[in-house]
C-alpha cells in the first residue's frame, strides 16, 4: 500500500529554510474566501502573485463577482500589514468553453470524482506554464483548503507539471492546521462573498439537488 504524504510537514520544511524567504509564488486561487487563510499565512514568506484563472465557473456574472472579491481582499490585506510581503494580481483568461470540453464524457459525475480531477489539472497546467514562463520560484494552488478537493490528486497533478514545465511546485494541504476554520473567519471579518458551491454548472445543480433533499427531510 502507497504511503500518504504529509503535504503540511513538507511545507514546513521549505519554509524553515531561510533561503526561501521573499521568494516568488505563483499562487492559483479559485476565490477570496479559499484565499483568505492562503495570503495571511504564506504573504510573511513568499512575494505572491495570485493568479485568478477559473474557467471552470460557468456563469459570468458569478465568475466577475468573484474576481471582485478577491481583488478587493488583496488591497485590504495589501493595506493592513507592512510585516507581508506585498500581494499582486494576475487575472487569466475566461473561457468557460475550456472546461466543458476537458468536463464531456463526465457531466454525471459527482463532485470530486474525474471531472474534478481534470479541472485541477486544466487550472494547474495553465499555472504551471505561467511560473515556468515567468520565473517564479514556486507554484501552488489554494484548491486543497477545501474539505472537498482531494489533496493527494492535487499535489500529485501539480509535482508532475512542475517536472513537465520544469518549475517547482510548493507541496501544501492548506486545510490542515485550521485551515479551513480560519478561511470561515476570516471570510466573516472581511465580509466575503462566500458561495456554497466551486462554481462549475454541474457542482451547483448537485448543491441545488442537496439542499432539496435536506429541506424534504425537514418537513418530515
Amino acid at each position: 500500500m502507497k504511503n500518504k504524504q504529509n503535504y503540511q510537514k513538507m511545507l514546513d520544511a521549505i519554509l524553515e529554510d531561510p533561503a526561501q524567504k521573499g521568494k516568488n509564488l505563483l499562487l492559483h486561487s479559485c476565490c477570496a474566501p479559499c484565499s483568505s487563510y492562503v495570503l495571511v499565512y504564506l504573504s510573511v514568506f513568499f512575494e505572491i502573485t495570485v493568479f485568478y484563472y477559473n474557467p471552470n465557473i460557468t456563469e459570468e456574472e458569478e465568475y466577475r463577482k468573484r474576481v471582485r472579491e478577491q481583488k478587493r481582499l488583496i488591497e485590504t490585506l495589501n493595506s493592513e500589514s507592512c510585516s507581508r510581503f506585498p500581494i499582486h494580481i494576475a487575472e487569466g483568461d475566461y473561457e468557460p468553453d475550456r472546461f466543458f470540453r476537458i468536463a464531456k464524457g463526465h457531466e454525471c459525475d459527482k463532485e470530486g470524482g474525474e471531472r474534478c480531477f481534470a479541472c485541477y489539472a486544466l487550472r494547474l497546467e495553465k499555472t504551471a506554464q505561467k511560473a515556468a514562463s515567468e520565473g517564479f520560484d514556486y507554484f501552488t494552488t489554494t484548491l486543497s483548503i477545501s474539505p472537498l478537493k482531494n489533496a493527494g490528486k492535487l499535489n500529485e497533478i501539480g509535482m508532475a507539471l512542475a517536472q513537465k514545465y520544469h518549475t517547482s511546485y510548493l507541496p501544501s494541504d492548506f486545510k490542515k492546521k485550521n485551515g479551513y476554520l480560519t478561511s470561515v473567519r476570516l471570510s466573516e471579518q472581511y465580509d466575503l462573498y462566500r458561495q456554497d458551491y466551486c462554481g462549475c454548472l454541474y457542482s451547483k445543480e448537485e448543491r441545488q439537488r442537496q439542499k432539496a433533499a435536506s429541506n424534504r427531510n425537514e418537513v418530515r
